[in-house]
């Protein structure tokens, strides 16, 4: 964004002042581009079934104890001890693979 911002200002300001403030919002861009490489390149991402984990979903087919769930825009096999119905609401605690471990709300 602040390149966009020091392209304008080349062109859009007289002569001494483009430079100056072209150079400032480069330096500028700079420090956002350091400051947020550091804050995310340390972060993990979490992706497929291990990131469900703690989400809501709806009983597709009935888990007794295996079934399929509708998590988070896609279907999923699962897995409920206690038992669930179509069309009732349940919550993912754990996984096995791909098998989502839920349990009834």
């Amino acid at each position: 964004m602040l390149l966009i911002l020091a392209i304008v200002l080349l062109l859009v300001l007289p002569s001494p002042l483009d430079v100056i403030f072209f150079c400032a919002a480069l330096v500028l861009g700079a420090i956002e581009v350091s400051y947020w490489w550091r804050t995310v390149r340390g972060r993990r991402v979490e992706t497929g079934a291990e990131a469900l984990i703690g989400t809501r979903g709806k009983v597709l087919a009935p888990c007794r104890p295996d079934g399929e769930v509708w998590v988070d825009g896609a279907r999923w096999r699962a897995h409920c001890e206690a038992g669930a119905d179509t069309d009732a609401a349940v919550t993912v605690v754990g996984r096995d693979g791909l098998l989502l471990i839920v349990e009834p709300r």
